[in-house]
């Protein structure tokens, strides 16, 4: 039988526990934190041990989630429709190759990315805050003529290369990130990992704050402008400022994915940035589900994985190189409508929706 002693020795470890277990059910930040160390684990093995092929891809899946999430916001938890972050993605990125164009001295990649963010902010404070009276299809006009018109203007200006675009060229890796990453990993980082392990530690850093944000009374606001309009007002919510706020911080999130896209893509030119982006990151948060990080999260991986996944399932059966990349997109489209049919919440929602009546019948 367990004396006294040992009684009042397992007390204050019990105590501990408990309070760590409140704290960890109390504090969403933690929780967060905790999930985007894990993530950062997950990616740093699957680079570890994929090609550089690979690398490039989950660089591409990092600039598409951070602007998905950054839509997920506006128009999942705000309820804006925005048809135009294309054009947003296009400032970061210009923005980007300004600094990193060769001719310039390098400054550190985060303090280039952090001017992205920056820059892309002031120009969507500017449109939110004109765009703050409309709404419904009059914000989603207003942010297609701007997607429509943003890489035209680009080539009247010879500073910003034209229909050729900006190079970008990468800096030289510090020594201590390749110490580092050596003593970490065991092997070498090339620049293309290198640009990779930036894209997602953006990323995890965009949806741990987003996350808080969203869970926030912020994000508690958003929702009920998104739900009633009227009741929000007569509760004392200001509609217009609450749509500007959401605005800005969408857009902040497309300018940190168009510098780490131009950092992965190497070229910044106004092709990169055609309407066909804005309506396909609008389909990813589609796809996985409007108001979820998780749904952004997946619909970015199925518009960088299924496309070339479907090339080479086309290629194996027979078909030329250019007929098989014709079917990715055909393939994208029929995925598109059949989720809309089977799942009209997306993946993320009608996963929730099952669990949520499996406990219910339980």
């Amino acid at each position: 039988m367990p004396t006294t002693t040992d009684t009042a020795a397992k007390a204050p470890a019990a105590r501990d526990a408990g309070a760590l277990r409140r704290r960890w059910e109390h504090s969403a930040l933690l929780r967060h934190l905790a999930l985007g160390l894990l993530g950062l684990l997950v990616v740093t093995l699957l680079m570890e041990t994929t090609g550089s092929f690979a690398n490039s891809q989950l660089a591409s899946m990092a600039y598409l989630g951070i602007a998905a999430g950054g839509l997920t916001v506006l128009t999942g938890l705000n309820g804006q429709l925005s048809l135009g972050h294309g054009a947003f993605m296009a400032v970061g990125a210009y923005t980007t190759a300004l600094f990193l164009d060769g001719e310039t001295p390098a400054l550190p990649l985060p303090v280039v990315l952090a001017a992205a963010t920056l820059v892309t902010l002031a120009v969507g404070a500017a449109v939110g805050v004109a765009a703050a009276r409309l709404h419904g299809p009059y914000i989603a006009g207003a942010t297609l003529a701007l997607a429509v018109a943003v890489p035209g203007v680009v080539l009247h200006f010879a500073s910003l290369g034209g229909e050729q675009g900006l190079g970008v060229r990468i800096p030289e890796i510090p020594a201590w990130v390749l110490d580092a990453a050596y003593f970490v990993t065991g092997s070498e980082l090339h620049p293309t990992k290198y640009v990779a392990y930036i894209g997602w530690t953006a990323l995890v850093v965009t949806y741990v704050l987003l996350a808080n944000l969203m869970r926030s009374r912020v994000g508690r606001t958003w929702r009920a402008v998104r739900d009633d309009e009227v009741a929000a007002e007569i509760a004392g919510v200001h509609l217009g400022r609450a749509r500007v706020l959401a605005f800005v911080v969408s857009t902040a999130c497309a300018g940190l994915a168009g510098g780490v896209m131009a950092m992965a893509v190497r070229i910044t030119a106004p092709s990169g940035f055609s309407l066909t982006l804005s309506l396909t990151l609008l389909s990813a948060v589609v796809l996985g589900g409007l108001g979820s990080l998780t749904g952004a999260l997946i619909g970015s991986a199925l518009l960088t994985f299924l496309p070339h996944l479907v090339t080479d399932l086309g290629v194996d059966a027979g078909l030329t190189d250019v007929r098989a990349a014709e079917l990715a997109p055909a393939v994208y489209g029929l995925t598109m409508i059949a989720v809309i049919l089977v799942a009209p919440a997306g993946i993320t929602g009608t996963v929730r929706g099952l669990l949520r009546r499996r406990r219910g019948a339980a």
